[in-house]
């Protein structure tokens, strides 16, 4: 029994590191072309939003958190900002108004030129689709952080809008992906913004 749960174990490091592996090429274009407007936003005076629904609002979190914060190398606070989860279930709101709060924050929120970093596992969540064409009345960059077969988000999506989507379907998989881009996003914008330097830990 545990030689069968040792190899299976063994199995997720392999298949996380294979999809990462294959996804490298695949995605380092669009990650590059995300890093650029992100830091063509902040070094204009705007903000990047973040919004996920699930276990994606954590990948948002995160860079948040490193854009605010810091990555790994000190450098002065850059203006991001998670939208709220919805609040429909605490506040009994209806499911119309529930699926589109992440829509009315960045109506509230956005202006042109700031980013929206929308983050998804399947492209299918009604918040995020909402939210993503609220953003384009706000004449703001959207970068949509997906995976799979993302119908739906292609048909709100526009020709300007930048993709990165992970070509996997199950779940865990995308969400190690999803923290790995991240982290991408944001050594990238250091990069830019700080020079290429080792990292002392």
């Amino acid at each position: 029994m545990l030689g069968m749960l040792a190899r299976r174990i063994e199995q997720h490091f392999i298949d996380s590191a294979d999809l990462k592996y294959q996804a490298a090429a695949l995605l380092s274009p669009a990650i590059s072309a995300a890093v650029e407007a992100i830091l063509a936003c902040v070094t204009s005076g705007g903000k990047v939003l973040a919004c996920g629904d699930g276990e994606s609002r954590a990948s948002a979190q995160q860079f948040v958190n490193s854009f605010i914060g810091r990555y790994e190398r000190d450098r002065p606070e850059l203006a991001a900002l998670v939208l709220s989860a919805s609040p429909g279930v605490a506040h009994g709101q209806d499911g119309a108004l529930a699926s589109g709060f992440y829509a009315r924050q960045v109506r509230a929120l956005g202006q042109a030129g700031d980013v929206l970093l929308a983050v998804s596992t399947t492209g299918k969540e009604q918040s995020v689709l909402a939210a993503v064409e609220a953003a384009h009345e706000r004449e703001m960059v959207v970068v949509v952080l997906s995976a799979g077969n993302d119908d739906m988000m292609a048909l709100v999506m526009r020709d300007t809008d930048i993709l990165i989507n992970i070509p996997h379907v199950r779940v865990a998989r995308i969400l190690e992906v999803q923290v790995l881009v991240v982290h991408c996003l944001c050594d990238g914008v250091d990069v830019l913004l700080l020079g290429d330097s080792e990292v002392n830990p």
